[in-house]
């Protein structure tokens, strides 16, 4: 099975998953999904400016990858 045949199927059970949360509500679902969206763009606008103000050290993969060897 190709990678993106997975992904499709991950994606496929989520929507799935949300749209019996919302009692079957399709509109009810991608509602929610862009509530939930539109959180974890506001919580990712917070870490970069509190990164940017130096309250947050920041670290790339290659830093990350140093300090597990």
């Amino acid at each position: 099975m190709s990678f993106r045949k997975q992904q499709d199927d991950h994606y496929e059970t989520a929507l799935d998953d949300v749209i019996a949360r919302c009692g079957g509500d399709t509109r009810g679902a991608l509602k929610a999904l862009l509530a939930a969206n539109e959180y974890l763009e506001t919580e990712l606008n917070k870490l970069h400016t509190a990164i940017e103000a130096g309250q947050i050290p920041f670290r790339t993969a290659n830093a990350s990858r140093m300090l597990l060897n």
